[in-house]
Formats: C-alpha cells, sequence, structure tokens
C-alpha cells in the first residue's frame, strides 16, 4: 500500500503496472509472468479487503478515504465524512438499485488534485498508510472478518516408481489446479508458485509463508492397473485437515484423461462449491459476527447460510447487509447478485415486502443485469439473471442464459440444480429429470433441494413410488414450498395425516400462496395441464383451495 500510494503522490501512476509492482514489492525478477505468478493480483484482493474492513470498522471517521479499485492499482482519495454531516442509517432501504456512477462531484481526488491539497492532506495520508490508530481500534478491526480466501494447490506427489506414475500426478495436478482457479469466490495461487516448493517441505508451513489460508494436498499411487489417489484441504492456520478423499479408479475400464478430469472435477467441487469445505469454514470463522459489523465478502457467506433456511428473519438481515456492500462497493457482481434473489424472494416467498418502491422482479432485474455488466461469467450473476428473467415471464430467454451460465460454470452444482428446476416447471420434466439428477451426482452436499426437484418431478411424471422416497429424503423442512410437495404426494399415496400434516405447514409458512395458487404457479410458469394437477393434488391433501381454482383445475383436468 505504502508503494502504490507513495508513487501516485509522486505523479508515477502511470507505472503501477502488475510487472512493476512485482519487481519492485515482492522482489520477483523480469522473467515475472502474472498468469502463472498471481502474486501482485492476491495481494491487492487482499489490500481491499483490509481497507474495506478498516473503513467500515476503525476509520469509519476518517478524513480521508484510499480506495484501490478493483482492476487497477493506482489508490484513489476521497473525502471522508466529516462529524458535522449526517449519514443515512444503514437500515434505510435505498429507492432502487442503482446502477449509474458516481459522480465527478463526489470528491473523488486523483494523484495531481491529492498533491494540491497541501500538506495537511498529505499528512492524513500518510497517517493512514503508517497505520497506526489506537490500540482498541487495531483490536477492532483485527477482529472483523477475515480476507478472500486464498488458496494454494501443491503438486500431487508420486508414491510409485516410474516416470508414467509421475506424469499421471503432473497431469492430475494441472486439472485439479485448474477446475479450482474457475471459482470466483477463491483466490488461487499459480502453477509458478507452487512449483517452487521442494517435495519435503511442510505443506501448511509453506502455505502460511504464501499467506495462503487453505493448501490443497493429493498423492497418487499405481499398482498395475489399479489408480489410487488421496487429496487433502488443510487449514493452514491451525494445521487441521478440513476435508479428505480418496479415489480408486481401474485404468483398463477408463482412459486416464477421463480418469483425471473426473476426479479433478469431485476435489473441486467438494472444496470449492458453495456449502463445499471452504464455504463451511469460512463460516464457521464468521458465525460469531453481529450483522452489523459483516464485511462485503462475509455477506455473501451469510446468503448462502439464509438460501439454506430461509426466514422472513433472515432475508431482512442479508439483504440489509448486502445494499450495505453493494452501496460502498458498487463494482462487487456476486453482492448485487445476491441482492437480486434477495429481491426475487421478496415476490416469490412473500418475505419483507416493500411497498411504494419499484416492484421486486424489477429490482431483481436490474441488479442482475448489474452483476453480469460487472462480470458476464459470474455464477452467481447468471444465476440471478436467469431467475430474474424467468420470472419475468421471459422463459426462452432464462433458458438461453442458464446455458450460458452452465458453459461458463460447468460445475457449479447448485447453478446446475436451478436450472434443471426452471427447465421442469416450463413444462421438460424429463429433461430437468437428467440435469437435477447430474447435479446430485457431482456434490452430495446439495442433495436436500436435488431430492426435493427430483420428488416433484416423479409426481408430476407419475412416478408415486420414487416421488415419496425422494421427499422423504429432502427434509428441507424451512421450505414452504417443500411441504406443498410433500403434501401433494402423500395424498397422491393415499397417507392422509402425513399429507394433512404437510399441507397445514404449507399454509403456516405461506399463508398467501393457496389464496392465489393459480397465479403463483402461473408465475413460475407451469404450463395449465400441469396447473390443473397440482392444484387438485393440494385439494387432495386436504388444502383449502378457492373453489374458483378448484372448478379450472377440474375443468382442465377433464380436457386434458
Amino acid at each position: 500500500m505504502r508503494y502504490i500510494v507513495e508513487q501516485t503522490l509522486a505523479g508515477r501512476a502511470d507505472h503501477l503496472k502488475g510487472y512493476t509492482i512485482a519487481t519492485a514489492v515482492f522482489e520477483r525478477d523480469e522473467s515475472f509472468d502474472a498468469q502463472s505468478d498471481p502474486v501482485v493480483r492476491t495481494e491487492a484482493g487482499r489490500l481491499r479487503r483490509a481497507l474495506e474492513r478498516y473503513y467500515l470498522v476503525a476509520g469509519q471517521a476518517d478524513p480521508v478515504l484510499i480506495e484501490v479499485p478493483k482492476g487497477c492499482y493506482v489508490p484513489i482519495f476521497q473525502r471522508g465524512v466529516t462529524p458535522a454531516l449526517e449519514l443515512p442509517t444503514a437500515a434505510a432501504p435505498p429507492t432502487a438499485y442503482s446502477t449509474a456512477p458516481k459522480s465527478a462531484g463526489t470528491g473523488i481526488w486523483r494523484a495531481a488534485t491529492a498533491l494540491l491539497a497541501g500538506l495537511a492532506i498529505l499528512a492524513v495520508i500518510v497517517g493512514l498508510l503508517r497505520l497506526h490508530p489506537a490500540p482498541q481500534a487495531v483490536a477492532i478491526a483485527e477482529a472483523t472478518l477475515p480476507d478472500e480466501p486464498t488458496l494454494l494447490v501443491l503438486p500431487f506427489q508420486s508414491l510409485s516408481e516410474g516416470d508414467d506414475a509421475s506424469l499421471y500426478a503432473a497431469g492430475l495436478t494441472e486439472e485439479v489446479l485448474t477446475r479450482l482457479s474457475r471459482s470466483k469466490d477463491l483466490a488461487v495461487l499459480g502453477r509458478k508458485t507452487a512449483r517452487s516448493v521442494p517435495p519435503s517441505a511442510d505443506p501448511a508451513a509453506v502455505a502460511r509463508e504464501l499467506a495462503a489460508r487453505y493448501c490443497v494436498t493429493g498423492s497418487l499411487r499405481v499398482s498395475g492397473p489399479e489408480l489410487r489417489v488421496s487429496s487433502r484441504l488443510v487449514d493452514t492456520s491451525t494445521d487441521t485437515v478440513l476435508w479428505a478423499q480418496t479415489y480408486e479408479e481401474d485404468l483398463r475400464a477408463k482412459e486416464l484423461f477421463a480418469i483425471q478430469e473426473d476426479i479433478a472435477k469431485r476435489v473441486a467441487a467438494a472444496i470449492a462449491q458453495p456449502y463445499g469445505a471452504v464455504f463451511r469454514s469460512e463460516l464457521r470463522r464468521t458465525a460469531d459476527q453481529p450483522p452489523d459489523d459483516l464485511e462485503a465478502y462475509a455477506c455473501t457467506l451469510r446468503f448462502y447460510v439464509y438460501r439454506a433456511q430461509p426466514s422472513p428473519e433472515a432475508h431482512a438481515v442479508v439483504r440489509q447487509c448486502l445494499e450495505r456492500a453493494v452501496a460502498r462497493f458498487p463494482g462487487y457482481a456476486t453482492a448485487w447478485a445476491m441482492l437480486s434473489l434477495a429481491a426475487l424472494d421478496e415476490d416469490r416467498f412473500a418475505f419483507n415486502p416493500r411497498p411504494g418502491m419499484p416492484g421486486p422482479i424489477e429490482r431483481a432485474l436490474q441488479a442482475a443485469r448489474r452483476a453480469v455488466d460487472l462480470d458476464a461469467d459470474n455464477a452467481r450473476g447468471l444465476q440471478a439473471l436467469m431467475m430474474a428473467l424467468f420470472f419475468h415471464g421471459e422463459v426462452d430467454e432464462a433458458e438461453r442464459v442458464g446455458e450460458l451460465a452452465l458453459a461458463a460454470n460447468p460445475q457449479d452444482s447448485e447453478l446446475l440444480a436451478e436450472f434443471a428446476l426452471r427447465v421442469a416447471m416450463s413444462g421438460d420434466w424429463q429433461r430437468g429429470r437428467e440435469l437435477v439428477e447430474r447435479a446430485l451426482a457431482r456434490d452430495p452436499a446439495y442433495s436436500g433441494y436435488c431430492h426435493a426437484v427430483l420428488a416433484l418431478i416423479a409426481y408430476m411424471q407419475g412416478d408415486g413410488d420414487r416421488a415419496e422416497a425422494e421427499i422423504r429424503q429432502a427434509n428441507l423442512t424451512e421450505f414452504a414450498l417443500y411441504h406443498a410437495i410433500a403434501a401433494v404426494i402423500y395424498g397422491e399415496r393415499g397417507l392422509v395425516a402425513e399429507a394433512r400434516r404437510e399441507g397445514a405447514l404449507f399454509m403456516e409458512l405461506h399463508p398467501t400462496f393457496v389464496a392465489n395458487v393459480d397465479s403463483e404457479l402461473r408465475k413460475r410458469n407451469v404450463q395449465p395441464k400441469d396447473r390443473a394437477r397440482l392444484i387438485l393434488g393440494l385439494l387432495k391433501a386436504g388444502v383449502p383451495v378457492p373453489a374458483e381454482a378448484a372448478a379450472a383445475a377440474t375443468r382442465q383436468s377433464g380436457a386434458s
């Protein structure tokens, strides 16, 4: 930070490139290659997170703010808020999710203006650079949430003799590194860094030295046609093994490249997926953090928790946290995507609606488009846009965006499962079934949602045995529509008591759905004959469906 600010103040901002910083600050030689050694990008990301936490907590009243915009290394200096000014409260919602850039009148000073601002401003900046706040402020800042997780993938070790085994290990390392590098929520150190580590080194100690919070290690053994691969994820701060798995393959049954690809997919899914090993570890770090102190990255973790256990109370906290995050960091694509999904939940789950604002679907579309504009390949951004388009009635466009999202993020099981449900509800139940079965096979951690979707699909396809088996494995008790699916399945199976119990829970969790059951199913793009089947299923389960909707469903069912 000292280097980039001093260079800017000295009028040399145009020299602040990745290569220059790598050689001047991180002592890389002239052969430095940013593609194989992302040290500058990684450290710049950590610096942005550190500044974010500092200004959210200890530095709230600082007269000068320093930002390092994403995508460049030239700092921007901005006037802080003086005590005479009154800030809006964090709870006050914006009138809409504005996508307009900040105007020049917000008081942003670039280097030349900072130089002319005089010695007083310079003194403040230098004071911030030295970072000598009061001890209490330091303690508060250090107690905040961690930086974006950084991960080191060490070369897989061959435990067998022969060149072939060594080549297998090298190939598997490359495949695992490539898969993990696609994650938007991890900073993965590059190949050159990993290769510089001697085989005898302690992995956790090396990762700590390189400022990597997590380390992936692995080994490979070949015995005749049998291939055995072991891998593990280590938390370097505690030397704790967070995840470990062994894979056994027969080289006679599959080609080596197919085996490498399959194992790498499974390793990456277990480690880097939403609800995976890194996510669970990061969540434990933030579990006791008060919502008002959450930084932008932590908001995304809490969003995933909310998605797993949705409730109006959790929705309000997460939405407020995400609004603060995008107001402070308007270039944070993932936060915009999650804010879009939170807006959507105002409509589909009837969580915390906001009268007098633009409609939730319109706000969801606006926020999702902002996310995709910021990062065209962001999995959550594309997922949010797909969902918003779907609920806006643009089914074909939603499917097109979903296909693009999967092409850009082929290993994202949450995205795949959501896409599968949209395809199924639009009427292609068989394709939806095939897609969600792929998601379930890829990531068992997401099994509850997948089993619930498979239960609905089996019910719609007339497979009662499978529908009951799947719904009993889902157990998504916080989801209102889970109870609706369970009610119609149990009603169809003649399990009257269970059907009525699930129907009552559904009514309790989403009391407005049944009163507007036809329009609720329409907004989910359920086809007429399928709407009729679901409405009659709810009626059979003892749910008090309005007489008009029941009569229309009966007529449609007879016509079909």
